[in-house]
């Protein structure tokens, strides 16, 4: 037994079911149809992006390609709550099954799609999927197995995660290239059909309470789909398709802001609320999302800019590149494996708070590498940085999954999961600007990220480019830097130093 809090349900809160949802002899059947379905939706995240010249130069529209991206995070991130309050209502099976077959709706509509804009909308079809398989493999991952073993699901999936992030571009070009675009979409069809066998044939919730039929907050769920839509987009497109300070930002920006109202005042009515005000009422809950919210945000900087970097100012070819990124995926996963045995000695938060404290000390240090360094430099901090965001991230996830009933499980990992995209989001606008900024006073007014990537794939790099995408990536660290100090404080100030874990949690 750890040595984190337990304690009984808080008064009010309903209890959770005696046994797991999963006999044990069948778990290892609904735990092969998660990491297909995991796999699946993060394999898709990645896929898409070595394909798009074959795309494009098949279904022209290259001046809007990027909502092939934008389009799918969005249906992602907005539906993430949605699908956490409908798997505590109704079930995790039913949940998992209807965007199972949304995602693989989505991508069989994917591969017949006529032009760019018909790709687009099916691409948000397959979010629309895909949020449903994010947050309920997530949640059932807590379902499935005690507090104890849980950092061994957990691992299993960051490992699927990550390997499927990491094959992602590789697997999307070699379809390109050798077969056809459309088979990146056609291959989920199998591996999908595969995990909802297995999830229908295996997995078996326990019978639901006799009681009144549940209510559905439609008006509630279609606001929040509205207002994260409307924000979402904001933030990607802006300074991207639109300046930050022209009319479409501010019209999108305050609309959006309407909306946020309208949620809160709709949510505050409905019987069965999509997004319960006890997710930021509680302590515990609030802290944890504001954090991995900073995780999101700080996320950005390795991902976006450190292939650029690597290209600019290492002078890599762009596998090279790639590989400079993707050791953090080796770490991460098996340094969330091993957390446990931090977190049941000194808890949750404490274990949080020494790996989101060294990963503030590694992006302060990027910027102080030699100019230009050695590719393994870069190399080792993101290895090490992964090992601590994986000290970070896993222990929050489990400790908050562990303080509330299964009834409400899916929606705290739903909110919690959707800070964490939301900041992503944001982190991609904040940086962006961060980085066009420095490079434009760098280079005299005139260049942004995109240019300076054109001017790599043309060859006409030169020094004072390479010092500019220096600088500017060196600011973008800092940026994530701060961040990553940004979580240490919320949760040294608003999470309890022990995680009030339900005997149910600790003991199942």
């Amino acid at each position: 037994m750890s040595q984190e809090e337990t304690q009984g349900p808080d008064t009010g809160i309903p209890s959770a079911p005696a046994a797991g949802p999963v006999e044990p002899r069948k778990r290892r059947a609904v735990v092969a149809a998660l990491m297909l379905a995991m796999g699946m939706a993060a394999l898709d995240s990645t896929i898409v992006s070595t394909a798009v010249p074959q795309i494009v130069g098949d279904l022209g529209g290259f001046s809007v390609f990027s909502w092939l991206f934008s389009g799918y995070l969005l249906a992602v991130t907005v539906t993430l709550p949605v699908y956490g309050k409908l798997s505590d209502t109704f079930g995790r099976k039913p949940v998992l099954i209807a965007g199972a077959a949304i995602f693989l709706l989505g991508s069989l509509l994917c591969a017949l799609a006529w032009n760019m804009a018909a790709l687009i909308a099916f691409r948000i079809v397959q979010g629309l999927g895909g949020g449903a398989l994010q947050g309920t493999v997530q949640t059932l991952a807590a379902d499935l197995y005690p507090l104890k073993q849980r950092p061994k699901i957990q691992a299993k999936l960051s490992t699927v995660w990550a390997t499927s992030a990491v094959a992602g571009p590789a697997v999307g070009g070699v379809l390109a290239a050798y077969a056809d675009w459309r088979w990146i979409f056609l291959i989920n069809l199998p591996i999908g059909a595969l995990a909802l066998w297995l999830v229908v044939r295996h997995l078996h919730e326990p019978a639901r309470t006799p009681g009144p039929r549940p209510r559905i907050d439609w008006a509630g769920a279609l606001a929040v789909f509205a207002c994260g839509g409307v924000l979402l987009t904001a933030l990607v497109q802006g300074g991207v398709a639109w300046a930050w300070l022209s009319a479409p930002s501010v019209a999108l920006l305050g609309t959006g802001l309407a909306l946020v109202a309208l949620v809160v005042v709709i949510e505050r009515r409905a019987a069965e609320p999509i997004i319960p005000g006890w997710v930021w009422r509680r302590r515990t809950i609030a802290a944890v999302n504001l954090a991995l919210g900073a995780l999101g945000l700080l996320m950005v900087a390795p991902t976006v800019f450190l292939p650029t970097y690597a290209q600019a100012v290492l002078g890599l070819a762009p596998i090279a590149a790639g590989f400079v990124l993707s050791v953090w995926t080796l770490s991460w996963p098996v340094s969330a494996a091993l957390s446990q045995h931090v977190y049941r000695r000194i808890g949750f938060r404490n274990s949080a708070l020494i790996g989101i404290g060294t990963a503030a000390l590694l992006l302060l240090a990027f910027p102080f590498l030699p100019y230009p360094g050695e590719p393994w430099q870069p190399a080792l901090l993101m290895l090490l940085l992964g090992a601590a965001l994986g000290l970070f991230q896993l222990p929050l996830l489990i400790g908050v999954q562990s303080i509330v009933v299964w009834s409400e499980r899916g929606t705290a990992t739903g909110s919690v999961l959707f800070c964490r995209q939301t900041g992503q989001t944001l982190g991609a606008a904040l940086f962006g600007a961060i980085a066009n900024g420095v490079l434009a006073t760098r280079l005299g007014g005139a260049g942004d990220l995109d240019s300076i990537t054109r001017s790599l794939d043309s060859g006409t790099s030169s020094e004072h480019l390479r010092h500019a995408v220096a600088d500017a990536v060196h600011a973008v660290y800092y940026g994530a830097a701060c961040a990553a100090g940004l979580a240490f404080l919320v949760l040294l100030l608003m999470a309890p130093r022990r995680f009030p874990v339900l005997k149910s949690a600790a003991d199942s």
